[in-house]
C-alpha cells in the first residue's frame, strides 16, 4: 500500500479526521483520539504506526519489519518500519480495527455524532 492509499483508506473509516502534528506528522484520529499515524511523504521508506489489540500487538511484532512503538507500546501500539511490512488486505484490516477500538473507547452519544452506531464485528 503507498503512503497517499493509506491516509486515503484510514480518512473513509467512519468519523475519521486528519491531523498535521510534531512537524510533518499525519495523525488519523476518530473523535479526537488517535489510532494511527503516518511519517511524512517525503521520509523514506514510509513508515506507520498504529493501535492493536493485545494479542495482535504480540503476533505483529513477530513479523520483519514491525516493532513495538516506540512511546506507544505500552498502550499496544505497533510500528511499521515500513508500509509492505503487511499485504494491503492485511494492513485495512488491522487499521480498520484501529479505528474500532479507539472508537468504541469514546461515549455512545459521541460515536453517535460521528456515524458509529454499533460494535464492529471482525
Amino acid at each position: 500500500m503507498r503512503h497517499a492509499a493509506v491516509e486515503k483508506f484510514c480518512l473513509s473509516l467512519p468519523g475519521a479526521t486528519l491531523s498535521v502534528q510534531w512537524g510533518e506528522e499525519r495523525i488519523y484520529k476518530v473523535g479526537g483520539k488517535m489510532f494511527a499515524m503516518q511519517g511524512p511523504k517525503t521520509r523514506k521508506p514510509h513508515t506507520l504506526f498504529f493501535k492493536a489489540g493485545e494479542t495482535s500487538f504480540y503476533i505483529l511484532t513477530q513479523l520483519r519489519h514491525i516493532i513495538p512503538a516506540p512511546y506507544l507500546a505500552r498502550a499496544h501500539w505497533v510500528y511499521l518500519e515500513r508500509l509492505d511490512a503487511l499485504n494491503t488486505k492485511e494492513l485495512k484490516a488491522y487499521l480498520e480495527r484501529a479505528h474500532a477500538q479507539v472508537a468504541m473507547g469514546l461515549s455512545k452519544k459521541k460515536r453517535a455524532a460521528l456515524g458509529i452506531s454499533k460494535r464492529p464485528e471482525f
